[in-house]
């Protein structure tokens, strides 16, 4: 579409990602990613401008609304490039390879994400946000434009070396550093050095802007109950802390924002991700089980619930985000005045003023953000109960604001992390709804989004896209062992299995050992991205050392164990060449050093209860059905219950203990062992 038209869509029209349909009346010829684009940058000889974004993203807004809208930015555009708008969310793998090419510039990535490509896709220079003028020390936008579009004329030999540089970083960074299996004794000691980046005052990672690092958390956590070490363990329950009663939090809806922009967890960025609420309510089951603090029970219950009540999507499976913007302003569904705040709860505002820090002068540009940083984390039942009711009456006046945008398609990958939580808080919690939503979401995903029994990676509008790459078949992995020990259904068990047979089909680097993010049948790329660093969500790779290790103990088959060790070693050597990004790969190593089986034999609550109250992070409970006997090479093949009373094994290796039927036996068996 020319700009000068008055054609009313571009080629994103045809899609199905919210994200890209925003930008579908642009007037700047966006197409989306594909074959064609690349065809005609080279028939036409234009380099091609690649933005990426997402849905939720504040700045992505932004940059839409100040230049991507402007007839004259757009007709710069279309004339002198071909346009291609990616949604990161889609694509994670074009996301990982241009926000990689962008680093090697020595830029800081984000979103939007701004790059400059060949008609072979290969990138020359780039940058996320820019202004339409020049302000904040950024270029103006048509200034870049026209600047890169003339070097791309002119300068073909400037070009060319940018390009040769940053294919060559390119291939070297998926170059995976083999070396030993990292030890526990190594585990240990990356484990203490992200302590020290620990913030003592307000918990997270470092100063400010505050991500969750959840990987980092739990990495911290089980590293801490292993070695007994009160530091570690006590870093994550105040970094929780701070988390569940800041303003990162949702008080009234529930759900917790991307990350915080200040040091105290007071200003979230707004949006709400389905992956940080997954993997949050995940760590904070992992730690109520041993702590039982009030706190991370309620936030877990109140999350759980906001994930079914509001981020339910086709089919039953789960939506993306939420937006951070609404009215054309980020925020401003959640922030409050003191006086609509008074006006809702008339002579109960002063109570809850000074428990959620109401003011008149607010405590964001003249907003307030509710929050309990100050406030003590519980007071007597009567003042709870009361400020419960206000949350309530609050929540129902903000429902009748103009909600954000919700990107309601649904990612592999991430459902696959919302179904493995659901299904371990539902089993540790005793709600056996948050089990039945997570196996309706998981039926969905294996059947609406599988082509030929292989995985689609996402699913919006009747329509399954795009191939699914190793997190979608690693985290769905996961989500079906989560299943099987909260059923104790095989069907799960098997689902896992044949998951793992395509990724050793398609994925597996027979060469370096590890997998591939994309399947070797999938469309080529400028380089086949391979790595054991988390970035949205856990490692694909880190993942799957946990769901080779869990399938090798339920099944007894030896493979999937010698899977895992090879899958450890492929990444050995990447410690020493930065730590930081390899918390999941290191957290989920635990799983290769003597796991503990603990295997139910008939149903008892007490039993169960008590398993999961001591059971070290890398232990399975196994609860066969008397229907579907364990594999024949199980180290409790065959055992049964003693006197016809429920009976439990825990089993390391190929060894088990005697039986005992009483939970203070279990205590003991489970006290005694060491971790």
């Amino acid at each position: 579409m020319n700009a000068s038209t008055n054609a009313a869509v571009n080629a994103l029209a045809g899609e199905t990602s919210p994200y890209l349909l925003q930008h579908a009346d642009n007037p700047v010829d966006w197409r989306p990613w594909n074959a064609e684009a690349l065809e005609e940058a080279a028939r036409s000889n234009k380099p091609i401008l690649l933005s990426i974004g997402y849905a939720a993203c504040h700045w992505c807004h932004v940059m839409a609304h100040e230049s991507f809208s402007d007839p004259e930015i757009a007709r710069l555009m279309n004339e002198r490039f071909v346009n291609i708008k990616v949604d990161r969310e889609e694509r994670p793998d074009l996301d990982h390879i241009y926000q990689a090419a962008l680093a090697m510039l020595g830029q800081q990535g984000g979103w939007p994400l701004t790059m400059f490509l060949t008609p072979k896709g290969e990138p020359f220079w780039g940058g996320t946000y820019f202004p339409p003028t020049g302000r904040w020390g950024r270029p103006g936008f048509p200034d870049v434009l026209k600047l890169i579009s003339s070097t791309y004329a002119d300068d073909a030999d400037a070009v060319s070396q940018n390009v040769k540089a940053l294919q060559a970083g390119l291939e070297k960074l998926n170059v995976n550093q083999g070396g030993d299996r990292p030890s526990r004794e190594i585990v240990e000691r990356c484990a203490a050095r992200f302590l020290e980046e620990i913030d003592t005052l307000h918990g997270g990672i470092g100063q400010a802007p505050k991500f969750p690092h959840t990987e980092i958390l739990r990495l911290l956590w089980q590293t801490g109950l292993r070695t007994e070490n009160a530091g570690m363990k006590e870093a994550v329950v105040l970094s929780l802390t701070a988390m569940c009663q800041g303003g990162i939090y949702d008080h009234l809806g529930g759900g917790f924002s991307r990350y915080a922009t200040d040091r105290e967890w007071l200003v979230p960025h707004f949006e709400k991700m389905l992956y940080d609420n997954a993997l949050l309510v995940d760590l904070m089951v992992q730690v109520w089980r041993r702590t039982r603090l009030p706190l991370l029970e309620a936030r877990i219950r109140e999350t759980a619930a906001w994930l079914i009540e509001e981020m339910s999507a086709e089919g039953g499976a789960f939506a993306a985000s939420f937006d951070a913007d609404s009215e054309g302003e980020e925020g401003r569904f959640y922030v409050w005045r003191a006086e609509e705040v008074e006006s809702v709860l008339g002579q109960d505002a002063p109570l809850f003023a000074e428990y959620y820090d109401v003011t008149e002068e607010g405590n964001w540009e003249g907003w307030t953000i509710l929050n309990r940083r100050r406030a003590p984390a519980s007071t007597d039942d009567r003042a709870e109960a009361l400020l419960a009711n206000c949350r309530r009456r609050l929540k129902k006046t903000r429902d009748r604001r103009v909600w954000p945008a919700r990107d309601d398609k649904v990612l592999a990958d991430w459902n696959g992390l919302a179904i493995a939580t659901l299904a371990r808080a539902g089993r540790t919690l005793g709600e056996r709804l948050w089990i039945e939503r997570a196996a309706r979401a998981f039926a969905f995903v294996k059947e609406a989004m599988s082509e030929d029994g292989r995985l689609r990676h996402s699913f919006r509008a009747g329509r399954a896209a795009h191939t699914g790459q190793l997190e979608d078949y690693a985290n769905m992995a996961d989500a079906a062992l989560a299943l099987h020990e909260a059923t104790g259904e095989k069907a799960y068990r098997d689902d896992a299995a044949r998951w793992v047979e395509i990724l050793d089909r398609w994925f597996w680097d027979s060469a370096n050992g590890g997998y591939f993010q994309t399947a070797a049948d999938a469309d080529p790329l400028i380089v086949r991205p391979k790595t054991a660093h988390d970035g949205a969500v856990p490692s694909g790779n880190g993942t799957m050392i946990g769901v080779l290790a869990r399938l090798a103990l339920l099944t007894g088959d030896t493979a999937y164990a010698d899977r895992a060790e090879a899958l450890a070693a492929a990444f050995g050597g990447e410690i020493e060449r930065n730590v930081f990004p390899l918390a999941s790969f290191l957290a989920n190593l635990a799983w290769l050093d003597d796991p503990l089986q603990i295997v139910i034999v008939g149903e008892s609550e007490d039993l169960h209860r008590m398993a999961l109250d001591l059971a070290p992070p890398a232990s399975v409970i196994v609860t066969p059905k008397p229907d579907e006997p364990l594999p024949a090479g199980h180290p409790a093949a065959g055992k049964r219950m003693v006197e016809g009373r429920p009976t439990v094994y825990v089993c390391r290796g190929m060894t088990c203990s005697p039986p005992t039927t009483e939970a203070a036996g279990l205590e003991s068996l489970l006290t005694e062992m060491p971790h």
